[in-house]
């Protein structure tokens, strides 16, 4: 009697031992839009319609304050998918894949993969020049995933004739849009929807395997392409808003925090920056929608109650401010983005204000599935902060931007760099932000988040606010400096981090 009663002691601590561990392995839906502004309803735009994001938002947890590594798509993509800033990725152009640079660093959905998950990605993920990588795996790297899924609709396939764009021949890099005739099962957006569903149906059978499924949308990037009902609809030209005018390059601004001006946007007038405002809110709902599509197939599949969703953009995007229209400034409308996790067990409806960093993804899944990741991770989990939104982790985020060269052009008043290539990097804590580009005291930003949200006065040349500046220079470049590799590893970018030039593999 008593060996019998040990055995079944015996079988119920293996049950108990196993609870934990089959806990541990949540799937993970990894949802991620492409230059998306925080134009949502949940991150308070009035104007924006985004009801599924929203459901989303108010069912986990939103970081107010989520910035990328570098505002450009194939560095902040490389950044955030292998745990690592963009000096030690290597990464600081769209043209570059990190197997390159560090070909034994182990992804994010890599690490799943290498953990017995399925992983499987729709879309775009790591670079694609769009629109025309889309239908291809574009920059992408294969030993990140067992299945990719590349579909392309009519936005790729038939109507680039008909957008309007500021550059002729032009849609990606230049503002570009397009109201379609088409519904949302036609456009390459919806088609990734609908491959999510087939997805998911499948992984719903195989219950015994965890999975990391991947949706990377295309929208709202430029050519901002979508149906014209109900999106367009949504939005009345006339309550478009129009930033006002502002210098390319203020006295009070070093001419690098302005370079990304592109010449193109010197066509638009208040009627077509309507035109490409609305446009650009159209995209966002009809991204919104097949947001909303993917998560109610996962609820529908009996999926979400051991899955975690991540939902994200690569970067911010001006449309307007500072005389901006896309991205690669080092201001708060390009580097912050959306950042919203629901996991089991966190908190609902919560709100995050201490800063976070993309790189602050990857060891938190990891955390979050039990598992561990590359020792070199430069992130910190914020699993804390799930279950308690006043954590303040780390307290500042890093970003950094390239000018000069191939990268940008320095354009505007101040110094003439030619076709040298130097850095700019700014920390953003819960109060300010604050820039350095290598240009010594004229080189410097200081913005007070608590009085001056829009950023347009630099009080970095204020004696009133010089220490600040002293305390705020010295934790941006340790920040800076800890974003090389670690010791021992070589670096892929060699270069002193305001060294006016470097050298890039």
């Amino acid at each position: 009697m008593k060996k019998k009663l040990s055995l079944i002691g015996f079988f119920a601590l293996l049950a108990t031992l196993a609870s934990p561990l089959l806990a541990a392995k949540p799937n993970v839906l990894f949802i991620i839009s492409d230059d998306l502004n925080n134009y949502l309803g949940c991150y308070g735009d009035p104007l924006a319609k985004t009801p599924n994001i929203d459901k989303l938002a108010a069912r986990g947890v939103r970081f107010d304050r989520a910035y990328c590594t570098f505002p450009l798509c194939g560095p902040s993509r490389n950044s955030m998918l292998t745990g690592l800033y963009p000096n030690s990725t290597g990464i600081l152009a769209n043209a570059q894949v990190f197997r390159q640079t560090i070909p034994t660093q182990t992804s994010l959905p890599e690490a799943f993969r290498n953990a017995g998950y399925f992983a499987a990605r729709i879309g775009k993920l790591y670079h694609y020049n769009v629109p025309t990588s889309i239908g291809t795996n574009g920059h992408d790297d294969p030993g990140s995933w067992e299945l990719e899924l590349n579909p392309a609709g009519v936005d790729r396939m038939e109507e680039e004739p008909k957008i309007t764009t500021l550059t002729p021949g032009q849609f990606g890099g230049t503002l570009s849009w397009y109201a379609s005739p088409k519904g949302d099962a036609e456009h390459t957006d919806g088609k990734m929807a609908a491959d999510a569903d087939w997805v998911l149906e499948r992984c719903a059978r195989q219950t015994d395997r965890p999975f990391f499924l991947a949706v990377g949308f295309f929208r709202p990037h430029t050519p901002y392409v979508a149906p014209q009902s109900p999106y367009f609809g949504m939005y009345r030209q006339a309550d478009m808003p129009l930033f006002p005018t502002v210098d390319k390059n203020p006295p009070e601004v070093p001419a690098a925090a302005l370079a990304s001006y592109k010449k193109d946007q010197d066509q638009l007038t208040d009627d077509t920056r309507r035109e490409c405002l609305q446009a650009y809110y159209a995209s966002i709902s009809f991204m919104d929608a097949q947001v909303g599509r993917v998560v109610d197939s996962l609820d529908r599949h009996g999926l979400s109650g051991n899955t975690i969703i991540v939902f994200t953009s690569d970067h911010g995007y001006h449309t307007g401010q500072h005389g901006l229209w896309q991205k690669q400034s080092l201001f708060e409308g390009s580097s912050r983005v959306p950042l919203l996790i629901v996991a089991p067990g966190s908190m609902t409806g919560s709100v995050v204000k201490a800063p976070v960093s993309h790189l602050d993804v990857y060891p938190t899944l990891m955390d979050l599935a039990g598992l561990k990741g590359p020792k070199n991770l430069q992130g910190q989990s914020l699993a804390p902060m799930l279950k308690d939104s006043s954590v303040v982790g780390r307290g500042w985020a890093l970003t950094q931007v390239v000018r000069g060269g191939n990268v940008a052009p320095v354009v505007g008043k101040g110094k003439n760099r030619g076709n040298q290539r130097f850095f700019g990097y700014s920390l953003r804590t819960p109060r300010w932000r604050y820039t350095e580009w290598a240009e010594g005291e004229q080189g410097r930003e200081l913005y007070d988040h608590d009085a001056d949200p829009g950023e347009l006065m630099n009080l970095a040349g204020k004696p009133e606010h010089s220490k600040t500046v002293k305390e705020l220079s010295m934790q941006l470049r340790n920040a800076a400096s800890a974003s090389f590799p670690t010791s021992g590893e070589t670096p892929p970018i060699k270069a002193d981090i305001w060294a006016p030039t470097l050298t890039v593999p």
